[in-house]
């Protein structure tokens, strides 16, 4: 009898307030009791809001649930997604006195939530949840529907994407067609049913990307999934259930997942400040986490030229292939193993481990050991891998989607002949003759720097003049006559900084070798770049770096500290920048979107800035010849710095243009003249800083870009779309000022520093006029130089082959005939 006297009571207000045209919130809906457009549900504490809205650029109906204290509105669940209501139909949502929930247009039911329990009410939680809940009792927590049980394409803090094992019922989040339309898009995100936990986004049918598998802490080295100051992350998986969740860390976040109609699954963050969602990571963090990207038995590492490999012991299948960046066919084994080869094991670290639908979990291996004897008991064992999270795991089948992080990830196990493998024996003796050459450089090492510091006392220079070590007579006159005031560093010293080159104090690496974080005994960080013996660095490179950048200061250049010649150990010791190098922000899509567009202008003007010191200002006219994403290092306050001057040559002060040939730089940031005939002059920066704009403003890498409408490369893309009047595509999608005359004055700036003819391009004095320039740039582009991908790959395969796989963008080298 409470119950009717309540839901009585309920009724009458419902009838009393429909006379009032202005919206009315309410906190719950009893059976046969109506919400119209006039009227909101809103969660007691006010953080959610439910009602009927329209997308923007669509006057469609629909009924959603929203954040009610943003101010942007933006919806994280829909109701009648496939069935739009009119803007001039009578929409309603009503809660029938059987229990279903039901949204109508014109009297027309045209959604339902199917649900059938009575003694019901429709009550918005504080979460978000839409539920059916007991109308007597508020305590319980079991509800005849929920929202949550049928997502959208948002997750926020305490939904779940998984599975219901006793049910067979899954939870996944679904793309929207568009921003003007909620309709399921192609993209789902959700969790893999097969093999061991993990979390797919599938385009259709297809798998477009695969985390790696649930660790105990995150899935693989994802870090969009793991926890930080934002959220903390749940996931369960027990014979019930497999679901992933999660909470903020603090009830004043306001944050959630999404999977945008691209297929990005992003976790965004609302700023009260700026009053707008700030992307913090992006799942799929660059061009390897695509779906087997490499094929069977192949592996992907970002930032190689190509980015394809084989594990090793593999090679490609199909070699022609493979000259044509096409991997999908994968690679295979070098040598046959079969179930008579006698087997052995080589370790892969800083993987994702291969796709574990195929895989098997081998119960009673309790440890490595155990988990190593059953694979090679097993014929058909190709690898193995175990966590303290899943154990043993086997695979049988070829292996798919491997890929290398630069930090973190899993090890992996796979199976070898024996005739592929080191011997233990072999190992052994490795490892006496290494520490017998260690204590052997140390002492020479020793002795070689007291000599060197006395004849630095003794000629105040730098640069000692050991034999074969110093500067030719023609380098020390091209360089100047003045004395180069950059100290010589120990070996010792610069060891003992970086922790002995430890793993931990790595910070890059690339064709060249690698780069370490060190600090000195004073507590100054550097960083030091260790010259790999097979880097194409020899020493004249290394020494031509040294002369030049000691003679060069400017806030735009990077400052070399020091540097160490070693026997054969060639060490750079750079001051250390916080931010590490452009590139690992703007091709990264979890980071691009903290890169904001004021902080790209300074970036571009910047390195403008420092190209006018090297052509015009600086005692020496200086050609970098290798100006590219990954050389332009960024200090604490992401203030740009020119570094890796390797390649550099000085001009004469009435000297355009020099040949060479032995043309060196990198694909995609070389200019025709220079790549093709071996001609470079200061136009040549120009177009490599042309790239860079362009690659700044996109967030996209020229080499390797990819369009499904064109086989153009990323210069091409953006004149065409500059020709066709809609450069406004071509800008960062985290860019919202896409129309900004800055935005597109610098598009402008690129496209005439990227065309086919150097005297076409502006010299870098000009660009930064043109940059500071309030007035319209009247000079329209022209084609630019190397605008498809064709024409760069077929530059490729006739001067250099193929071309080996790096962690980063590869400096090569390519001989002309004269």
């Amino acid at each position: 009898m409470n119950y009717d006297k309540t839901l009585f009571h309920i009724h009458t207000v419902s009838l009393v307030l429909s006379f009032f045209k202005s919206s009315i919130a309410i906190d719950s809906i009893a059976p046969n009791q109506t919400l119209s457009n006039n009227t909101t549900l809103v969660s007691p504490n006010g953080d959610f809001e439910l009602g009927f809205f329209s997308p923007r650029n669509s006057t469609n109906r629909y009924v959603g649930i929203w954040f009610k204290k943003v101010s942007l509105q933006t919806v994280v669940w829909v109701a009648n997604k496939n069935r739009p209501i009119a803007a001039s139909s009578a929409a309603a949502l009503s809660l029938t006195s059987s229990g279903n929930i039901v949204v109508s247009a014109n009297q027309t039911p045209i959604w339902s939530a199917n649900s059938t329990s009575r003694n019901q009410v429709l009550r918005l939680l504080n979460n978000g949840n839409l539920v059916l809940a007991n109308a007597i009792s508020n305590s319980s927590s079991i509800y005849s529907w929920q929202s949550f049980d049928d997502p959208s394409n948002t997750l926020i803090p305490g939904m779940r994407l998984g599975w219901d094992l006793r049910s067979d019922q899954e939870l996944f989040l679904t793309s929207w067609k568009s921003g003007e339309d909620p309709s399921p898009g192609e993209y789902t995100y959700r969790m893999n049913p097969k093999g061991l936990p993990s979390v797919i986004l599938r385009r259709g049918l297809v798998i477009v990307y695969r985390s790696g598998p649930w660790d105990g802490v995150r899935f693989g080295s994802s870090e969009a999934l793991h926890g930080n100051t934002v959220f903390t992350p749940s996931f369960v998986y027990n014979s019930t259930y497999v679901y992933y969740s999660f909470e903020n860390t603090d009830d004043s976040v306001v944050s959630r997942f999404v999977v945008t109609e691209s297929g990005l699954l992003t976790h965004f963050m609302w700023s009260e400040t700026s009053e707008e969602w700030v992307g913090i990571a992006t799942l799929q963090s660059d061009t390897c986490d695509d779906y087997a990207k490499c094929g069977g038995f192949g592996v992907c590492e970002f930032g190689g030229d190509p980015i394809c490999g084989c594990l090793k012991g593999f090679s490609p299948r199909v070699s022609e292939e493979w000259a044509r960046y096409d991997w999908s066919g994968g690679c295979s084994r070098s040598v046959a193993l079969n179930c008579t080869t006698a087997a052995g094991f080589r370790r892969f670290s800083r993987v994702k481990v291969p796709d574990t639908s195929t895989s098997s979990v081998v119960e009673d291996a309790r440890n490595e050991e155990e988990c190593e004897a059953a694979c090679l008991r097993d014929c058909s064992c190709v690898a193995y891998a175990r966590t303290e999270a899943t154990g043993c795991v086997v695979w049988s089948e070829e292996l798919l989607d491997v890929r290398v992080y630069g930090e973190g990830g899993q090890e992996l196990f796979v199976k070898m002949p024996l005739s592929e493998l080191d011997s233990k024996k072999s190992k052994r003796g490795a490892v006496i003759a290494s520490a017998t050459v260690a204590a052997f450089v140390a002492v020479l090492a020793l002795v070689i720097w007291l000599g060197s510091r006395r004849r630095f006392a003794k000629k105040k220079s730098g640069l000692a003049e050991q034999q074969h070590d110093g500067p030719t007579e023609d380098e020390n006159a091209r360089a100047g006559d003045e004395d180069v005031s950059l100290p010589l560093m120990d070996f010792i010293t610069i060891s003992t900084s970086t922790n002995e080159f430890s793993f931990a104090n790595k910070i890059g690496e690339g064709g060249f070798g690698s780069v370490y974080k060190g600090v000195l005994s004073n507590g100054q960080e550097i960083a030091v770049k260790r010259l790999s013996r097979d880097s194409g660095q020899g020493l004249h490179e290394f020494k031509n770096e040294v002369i030049l950048i000691a003679k060069l200061q400017h806030r735009n250049l990077v400052k070399l500290v020091g540097c160490c010649i070693h026997q054969d150990e060639r060490m750079l010791v750079y001051e250390y920048m916080p931010n590490k190098s452009l590139d690992l922000f703007i091709f990264d899509q979890g980071k691009d979107a903290s890169l904001e567009w004021r902080t790209r202008y300074d970036i571009i003007v910047g390195i403008a800035r420092g190209l006018v010191y090297l052509h015009r200002d600086s005692r020496l006219r200086i050609i970098h010849r290798d100006l590219k994403a990954s050389n332009i290092l960024l200090d604490s306050e992401m203030n740009p710095k020119i570094s890796d001057f390797g390649l550099a040559r000085t001009f004469g002060a009435d000297q355009y243009q020099e040949s060479t040939k032995r043309v060196m730089g990198t694909y995609g940031y070389m200019a025709p003249e220079y790549a093709v005939d071996g001609f470079f002059s200061v136009k040549s920066d120009v177009f490599s800083f042309g790239v860079l704009v362009l690659e700044i403003i996109s967030g996209n890498k020229n080499r390797g870009f990819y369009h499904p409408d064109h086989d153009l490369n990323l210069l091409g893309h953006a004149w065409k779309l500059w020709r066709e009047g809609s450069p406004r595509n071509f800008v960062d999608a985290s860019i919202p000022n896409k129309e900004s005359m800055e935005v597109q004055r610098c598009i402008q700036v690129g496209l005439l520093c990227v065309q086919q003819r150097p005297e076409d391009r502006p010299t870098m004095s000009n660009v930064v006029m043109m940059l500071d320039s309030e007035h319209p740039i009247s000079e329209q582009p022209k084609q630019p130089g190397f605008y498809t991908q064709r024409t760069m790959s077929d530059t490729d395969s006739a001067s250099t082959g193929k071309i080996p796989n790096t962690s980063n963008e590869i400096t090569v080298t390519l001989l002309h005939g004269r």
